[in-house]
């Protein structure tokens, strides 16, 4: 497995979102090893989507980290409570991204059900199974990933993304969720997810 390089991220936005279907998501913590196989991602272009917290260029403390290389994780809080991880794509000052929305466990599985619901794998609901790994918020917290990490570079040792050499054979295509405020942009097809 190859560790995705800086030229991975630096391209257009969707075409990003597609090709992380897939790949697995490594965090080391702790002295353990995180991984995670993608399964569901969302693109946000700051200069064409209302959806994008930077749309139109905007910059505040929350947003400057979108503006940083491609290869940068942007994490951000919503509702006062959850995180949520993304990539920064293409070139440094353009404000985009790929939001991680959900992945299946692939190492560590004690470790994140630990975060997510102060258990061992094995004594997890079904309905905690089930719906471990499918939010962006679940994610984070299986992953202990918080504002901490934001600006975190991709290409280093602590978070990062392999090619495991497994290509989706199907992925659906739709349109994003939970983004009612952002007019013409609700109806942009970026967002993908396994079949």
């Amino acid at each position: 497995m190859t560790k995705l390089a800086r030229d991975f991220y630096d391209r257009d936005t969707v075409a990003v979102a597609r090709a992380l279907l897939g790949k697995h998501l490594v965090r080391e913590w702790n002295g353990q090893r995180l991984v995670v196989r993608i399964t569901e991602t969302e693109a946000y272009i700051g200069r064409v989507d209302k959806a994008c917290h930077a749309y139109g260029y905007k910059r505040t403390p929350r947003t400057e980290t979108l503006f940083a290389p491609p290869g940068t994780a942007y994490i951000y809080l919503i509702y006062g409570m959850y995180h949520c991880l993304n990539f920064v794509t293409e070139a440094a000052g353009e404000p985009c991204a790929v939001l991680i929305r959900g992945a299946e466990a692939v190492e560590g599985l004690d470790c994140m059900a630990a975060h997510r619901f102060g258990v061992s794998a094995a004594r997890m609901t079904r309905y905690q199974t089930r719906n471990f790994l499918n939010g962006p918020g679940k994610l984070c917290k299986a992953l202990a990933l918080t504002r901490a990490q934001n600006g975190a570079s991709l290409l280093g040792d602590e978070l990062y993304v392999l090619d495991a050499g497994e290509p989706p054979e199907e992925i659906g295509v739709g349109e994003r969720i939970n983004i009612d405020y952002a007019e013409e942009a609700i109806h942009f097809p970026w967002r993908f997810w396994l079949i």
